[in-house]
């Protein structure tokens, strides 16, 4: 019996784990141009270099089948590898679905699943090109790999963040977290209430859907395009805005101040957060798969950033001495902390 002391995963967390497991593979080809550390690789095969990432789906981890419309769920499986590519500021062009399926599914359910991951491919204009299927013991597992491109000179990492850049977010940020606090509610309130208990959704459809059915940001990057602005750093909101603000702090070598203020929230996000007694900026903050993008951008593409629709300027980069910190609306300085999701927390 190997006596040596054993680490928890929950020690590490996602990104610890990924690090320690990933820093003995060197790179030996060429055309590996990034490995793992980013929202996807960059492979380089002539004109335009080739983006690759991949998602990996558990039920009971990632979603609850008894609240989530399986097509939604085939959806939603496409799209966060679709928003990945775009947080390279690239172009998704191919995926591959591997599904893991126990007895209790039938084909009609897996035509549903598959049917979701359709429609996205026809809003998204992708290929569905290959994958897998096998038995699974531990209910339903979806993998999807998706492949992208982009021109090398428009690639952007999460590494390049400069200090005094401007510090931007698309759309508005919690929503997904309070419709899937909608959803859990109203599915305990059914447990109870029996067979004849019909869900009140009233009012809470945007909420709703940004949880069960969210869109990557294609316009977002289009529209940077349009404007000539590569931004300097980008990744997409996935986990929570604090931890995706540490991770490019991190990966930049710089520190940030974000305003309370001015983080974009919606009105039935708000609504919600009251509702449920909870803090609206902690669920705007940390609650994860918004799937909007962060990006920072140099600050004399300010004028060009303020004339786009659905871009907030919520602060600033800065040296990294000073750390990552909230400020909030008295103008106290609240330290980052990454409380956004954690597929390793202690508690799962």
């Amino acid at each position: 019996m190997n006596e040596e002391r054993q680490t928890e995963i929950s020690e590490l967390g996602e990104f610890g784990l990924i690090e320690r497991l990933t820093k003995e593979f060197p790179i030996r080809h060429p055309q590996t141009i990034k490995g793992v550390g980013d929202d996807a690789a960059v492979l380089s095969f002539g004109e335009k270099e080739v983006l690759v990432t991949t998602d990996l789906l558990l039920e009971g981890i990632h979603f609850d089948v008894r609240y989530v419309p399986l097509k939604h769920l085939g959806y939603k499986a496409a799209v966060v590898n679709f928003s990945d590519i775009y947080a390279m500021n690239g172009t998704p062009r191919q995926i591959t679905v591997s599904i893991g399926l126990s007895s209790r599914f039938t084909v009609e359910h897996v035509e549903q699943i598959y049917a979701g991951i359709r429609l996205a491919c026809e809003v998204y204009g992708v290929d569905m090109v290959g994958g897998d299927t096998s038995a699974s013991v531990s209910g339903l597992v979806i993998s999807i790999t998706c492949i992208g491109d982009a021109a090398k000179e428009n690639i952007v990492y999460r590494s390049g963040a400069k200090e005094t850049d401007l510090i931007c977010v698309s759309g508005d940020l919690g929503a997904a977290y309070m419709g899937l606090q909608l959803l859990e509610r109203e599915n305990r309130v059914a447990a109870g209430a029996g067979k004849d208990f019909t869900p009140d959704f009233s009012g809470k459809e945007y909420i709703l859907e940004r949880q069960l059915k969210p869109e990557a940001r294609k316009d977002i990057v289009e529209e940077l395009g349009k404007a000539g602005i590569v931004p300097t750093s980008m990744m997409d909101v996935s986990d929570g805005l604090s931890s995706e603000l540490l991770h490019i702090c991190k990966a930049s070598g710089v520190g940030c101040r974000v305003y309370e203020d001015r983080i974009p929230i919606d009105y039935q996000t708000a609504c919600m957060a009251e509702e449920l007694n909870m803090n609206l900026v902690t669920a705007a903050m940390n609650g994860g798969e918004d799937y909007e993008l962060l990006f920072t951008v140099p600050l004399a593409d300010k004028d060009k950033i303020e004339k786009m629709k659905g871009v907030s300027m919520i602060g600033y980069v800065t040296k990294p001495e000073l750390g990552a910190a909230l400020v909030s609306r008295d103008g106290n300085e609240i330290p980052i902390r990454a409380q956004g999701w954690n597929a390793f927390s202690q508690k799962d």
